[in-house]
């Protein structure tokens, strides 16, 4: 019989805290307006056409990716509910304090903060093995289910999601690019230095 396991304190806030600055790592990106990462370009493209602001979009489109993990028979955490609410949340509230910035050296700094930031973030909630993100939970679901490698798999996914929200109007430009680029290797260096060990599993003792 499984026992209901409260994560910790510390398990708790760090999963929180990197969901919250994962939403404002977005924001800095889309007020640099240089371009924005994969998945938001088409987040972008969807609210330029439904009149939703991005936080909202960002919400609903993570609610129908989990629906996906149905067929593929992925089991959600902690961590996925709270990332589809909390980052959509996190976004709208980091858009609604920040200011445009004017000049081009200030934007073009936006990007750099942003994919760092995002890296930590990601490492963070990640870290506190509490669930992976709807969208992460597709990929890992379609690698399993396909057979092919995470690489092939992501690839083909960012390229289908780029490539719609083009079309609907999101914007891609050099953050897009460098976000790809960098994402992988700062989560890979900065993910040991934030995993939470995870707690050791629970032993009934059984009375013959």
């Amino acid at each position: 019989m499984h026992q209901l396991r409260i994560p910790s304190a510390r398990r708790l806030v760090q999963l929180y805290a990197g969901l919250v600055l994962y939403g404002l790592s977005m924001a800095l990106l889309v007020r640099s307006g240089l371009g924005v990462m994969p998945w938001d370009v088409l987040h972008q493209g969807l609210a330029r056409q439904v009149g939703w602001s991005l936080g909202v979009v960002t919400m609903v489109v993570g609610a129908l990716v989990l629906l996906a993990w149905l067929p593929l028979r992925e089991r959600p955490g902690l961590g996925t509910v709270s990332n589809v609410v909390v980052i959509g949340l996190a976004l709208d509230a980091a858009l609604a304090v920040l200011p445009e910035p004017g000049s081009l050296p200030v934007r073009a700094a936006l990007v750099p903060a942003g994919i760092l930031l995002n890296a930590v973030a990601t490492a963070a909630y990640i870290g506190v093995h509490l669930g992976p993100g709807p969208r992460d939970g597709l990929m890992t679901g379609l690698v399993r289910r396909t057979g092919g490698s995470v690489r092939v798999v992501r690839t083909s996914i960012e390229v289908v999601v780029v490539a719609a929200g083009w079309l609907l109007g999101g914007t891609l430009g050099v953050a897009t690019v460098l976000y790809a680029l960098a994402i992988g290797p700062l989560v890979h260096a900065l993910l040991p230095r934030l995993s939470v060990r995870r707690p050791a599993p629970a032993v009934r003792a059984e009375i013959a």
